[in-house]
């Protein structure tokens, strides 16, 4: 039981190029009830029906399209998704606390028409785990450290009615302090002990980000890379539950 609680924690980047070459991934972990993350490559070339397909498969599915818009279109945008059936999809938190709230507003008129429907988790990007502080500062135009801009941003999804927010594992605790336990997060930028940091500059390995606190983890390229996946899937599933 407590390894099903702690796989239902993790979440599998499906970053592929086509719909037969997630299939080919999750055939292999065919067991494990992860969460699968559909993002912008995957959704843009296999759509609506592949999220369909996942949760006909009984996958609970993170929709991960960061939207970022005006209120009104970003409205929209959550009343689609909210219909697609997905468990928890993203906003972009520079969008501000009018456009995030207009998200909530979409995925509740979607749950008074539709009863069948579940409330999915709505929740912001703060800072991208490939940003570190020159970045924030020089390129984005953010003054002051990375983990007071995560913060702020927190604080705003808290405002707008969202239930938590994408951030690296670092500002965990900071959230949790600011916004509550029950403010969730989920935490990218996770790369087990020995792995390729590759792209990302603020990461932990999966017991170091459980032990933090956050509430889901999402690992993409130390799984879908390695050539057994499933193996590594194990082995993530195994340093996480020992930080139970």
């Amino acid at each position: 039981m407590k390894v099903q609680h702690t796989a239902e924690k993790l979440m599998v980047a499906l970053d592929y190029p086509s719909a037969e070459d997630a299939r080919l991934l999750i055939n292999r972990l065919q067991g494990i009830p992860c969460y699968m993350k559909v993002g912008m490559q995957l959704y843009y070339t296999a759509g609506p029906d592949f999220v369909r397909e996942l949760k006909a498969k009984g996958y609970k599915v993170f929709l991960d399209l960061k939207m970022h818009d005006i209120p009104n279109t970003v409205k929209g945008g959550a009343n689609s998704i909210t219909r697609l059936g997905v468990d928890m999809f993203n906003v972009h938190a520079a969008g501000g606390v009018s456009m995030m709230a207009a998200a909530r507003e979409g995925a509740d008129e979607a749950l008074a028409k539709d009863a069948s429907l579940t409330s999915p988790l709505i929740i912001a990007v703060t800072q991208l785990t490939s940003t570190d502080q020159s970045t924030l500062n020089e390129e984005i135009g953010i003054p002051g450290t990375i983990e007071e801009a995560v913060v702020r941003y927190a604080k705003r999804t808290l405002q707008a009615g969202l239930d938590g927010v994408v951030a690296s594992p670092l500002e965990v605790e900071a959230i949790k302090m600011a916004c509550g336990p029950d403010f969730r997060t989920v935490t990218p930028g996770i790369r087990p002990t020995g792995s390729a940091v590759g792209d990302q500059s603020r990461i932990m390995t999966p017991a170091e980000a459980i032990r933090c606190g956050t509430d889901f983890i999402v690992v993409g390229r130390p799984i879908t890379a390695s050539p057994d996946p499933r193996r590594a899937a194990e082995q993530i599933l195994e340093e996480m539950t020992t930080s139970c």
